[in-house]
């Protein structure tokens, strides 16, 4: 994903999945259900935040230079995952998937039923 187009399309794709500037004019953010699964700056797009299972976490920021702890984020659930590194595109959609479901995973039954049905 060389562009915020087709960063903003895919992230948009997954079910539930809205989007909205909650903090500055700049920083976009992708929601599923009302909680936050990926952020990124649009104007810079250098980097984006995707929540990660803690242990995954450390393991991805020791294997890739382009895996940081989360910037302005809880550093121990949130990754800054940057575009121009030795971080694939494959795996970046990957991340992004795994941000989604665990933030799915995390939703009450109320509102993963909601989505289920949307």
């Amino acid at each position: 994903m060389n562009n915020i187009e087709d960063f903003r399309d895919y992230c948009l794709s997954f079910k539930g999945a809205t989007e909205k500037f909650p903090f500055d004019k700049t920083t976009l953010v992708f929601y599923v259900m009302n909680k936050m699964f990926c952020l990124v700056d649009i104007e810079e797009f250098e980097y984006c935040n995707l929540k990660c299972d803690p242990d995954e976490a450390e393991e991805l920021r020791a294997q890739y230079n382009g895996v940081k702890p989360g910037y302005h984020m809880s550093k121990v659930h949130w990754n800054s995952v940057y575009f121009n590194s030795d971080v694939s595109t494959k795996l970046l959609k990957e991340l992004i998937v795994n941000s989604y479901d665990l933030v799915v995973k995390g939703l009450t039954k109320k509102d993963q039923a909601a989505l289920n049905e949307m």
